[in-house]
């Protein structure tokens, strides 16, 4: 179809993706390699597809339509069939390790902004991005840091460090010790053991100096996961903590994964992909992987950086109105809407509700006066507000303690034998705003309208499982990187779809 990913590469290729672009990836001097453009093609179409790099090139050499928006036959003077699949792994780390590793996503939304696509509001979203490695326990991580340690030593290293190890363990074998696991004691003395041979391999290195880098990170591996899952017992016995650290490991094969939520009840091992994308055209304007446990808030304002900074040779589309940003309750946080305030953005994230438990009193139904730092309670007993110092989030306290003894309406407020706390934070003012603005019907209707259209865009992102929710890389770099790839394939498909064309005096819409 006329619209089609294909005919779009066909025709816009070497506009958009010339070898040129990626010249500074490769020598003058050396053996002939396959055209970086046609590279480019076939990583935009794999990213759509959601295929192997073996997949990917087994298509590029039999699918007459990949060939066709590669451009493919003849560029080697005979004409070729296909390429080992090593290419797209060689090209994915010479971006990688370049100064403009996202340069494909970036010519795909320079051609859309160049078209005045890109308007002045954005919709934020996250998604689960699974790991694409198995979660590890902790005596298979402890056993995997000591492992991993001993073969980062060299020889001499190693064979000094084997001396200290007093569990009987080689530490060659990946699969666990054979042991009764239905025995108690047998698995806590397991557990002692191994994590005493890594504290007994960090002790042996203590102090020295003159460590190569991998060691120094074995070590510094070895030692996070030694104190994020174990405890020492009355008895002196090291044995598993009954907690779960904040920013646990959970594998060695890719340490920066992370056990994060999407919803209380929904847990997920991997990282976050974040996106803003533009309602109006549907393009994708950014992304931001961070690790699973990090919240949504955390990366807004580089989503938004084109709102806040914006380009100097942008000129974009003209604004009916001030730019916006919509996204769900996740982006209503303080440091968020303080942002958005300072930079004239309309707001148009939700805010949580003040909530109570057992349906009492919530922190609405009391005023709040900061001009005088007072707290009036529905009794109306008026508290001055305490400040609070260096809490991250709260700025002050109102107590009212004794007062709520022998008040009426103690039962429909708080059963704490201290009284009702009030807590205010560093930005009350933009959160009592937010809450006021959203109960009013026009704001709802213009959120309910547009808001929406970031779970379709994440529906196109994550309809492959392989490369869409499951992550085909190890390590935060690379699934960024990954991710951000798709997004550009995404984008691309997207300008097939509206009518992308150049024309003598640039990118317009046909």
């Amino acid at each position: 179809p006329p619209n089609s990913i294909y005919v779009f590469l066909d025709q816009h290729r070497d506009r958009l993706f010339p070898d040129d672009l990626f010249s500074d990836l490769f020598a003058l001097v050396g053996r002939r390699s396959v055209p970086p453009s046609l590279v480019a093609t076939v990583m935009v179409l794999q990213r759509l597809e959601g295929l192997s790099d073996r997949e990917a090139v087994d298509r590029f050499t039999f699918d007459v339509r990949w060939r066709y928006a590669a451009g493919a036959g003849g560029f080697d003077g005979t004409g070729r069939a296909g390429f080992a699949h090593t290419v797209l792994v060689d090209m994915r780390e010479r971006l990688r390790r370049s100064d403009r590793p996202d340069r494909i996503f970036e010519v795909a939304l320079a051609a859309a902004r160049e078209a005045g696509l890109l308007g002045h509001r954005r919709v934020l979203d996250s998604t689960p991005l699974y790991d694409a490695v198995a979660t590890m326990d902790t005596v298979t991580l402890i056993r995997s840091t000591v492992r991993g340690l001993l073969t980062a030593a060299d020889a001499d290293l190693a064979t000094s460090l084997r001396t200290v190890l007093t569990s009987g363990d080689d530490y060659t074998s990946t699969a666990k010790p054979v042991l009764d696991w239905d025995e108690k004691t047998a698995r806590e003395a397991l557990i002692d053991s191994r994590a005493r041979d890594g504290y007994a391999l960090l002790a042996a290195l203590d102090g020295r100096e003159d460590l190569p880098e991998p060691v120094t990170q074995a070590m510094r591996l070895l030692a996070t996961v030694l104190g994020q899952d174990l405890e020492t017992g009355d008895d002196g016995i090291l044995r598993i903590a009954r907690k779960v650290a904040a920013d646990r490991v959970i594998s060695t094969v890719d340490p920066q994964a992370r056990h994060g939520h999407k919803t209380q009840h929904r847990g997920f091992d991997g990282y976050k992909g974040h996106l803003a994308l533009d309602p109006d055209s549907e393009i994708i304007t950014d992304t931001q992987v961070t690790p699973g446990n990090t919240g949504d808030a955390e990366p807004a304002a580089n989503l938004i950086s084109d709102l806040t900074e914006p380009p100097a040779d942008s000129p974009g589309t003209t604004p009916a109105a001030g730019p916006a940003v919509y996204g769900d309750s996740a982006y209503g946080a303080g440091e968020v809407l303080q942002l958005l305030h300072d930079a004239g953005i309309d707001i148009k994230t939700k805010v949580q509700t003040a909530v109570a438990p057992g349906g009492r009193f919530t922190k609405d139904e009391f005023t709040i006066d900061l001009d005088t730092g007072t707290v009036t309670c529905p009794n109306q007993v008026t508290i001055t507000i305490r400040p609070i110092t260096g809490h991250a989030r709260h700025a002050g306290k109102a107590d009212f303690g004794t007062t709520c003894t022998d008040c009426p309406l103690r039962a429909q407020c708080t059963t704490s034998e201290t009284g009702r706390h009030i807590t205010i934070s560093h930005w009350e003012t933009h959160l009592v705003t937010a809450r006021t603005r959203q109960a009013d019907p026009g704001w709802k209707a213009d959120y309910r309208a547009t808001r929406p259209k970031i779970e379709r865009k994440i529906a196109h992102l994550m309809r492959r499982r392989h490369g869409g929710r499951r992550a085909r890389m190890r390590g935060l770099q690379r699934v960024a990187a990954d991710f951000k790839l798709l997004a550009a394939a995404t984008n691309l498909a997207r300008l097939a779809t509206l009518g992308l064309t150049h024309q003598p005096r640039g990118w317009a819409l046909t």
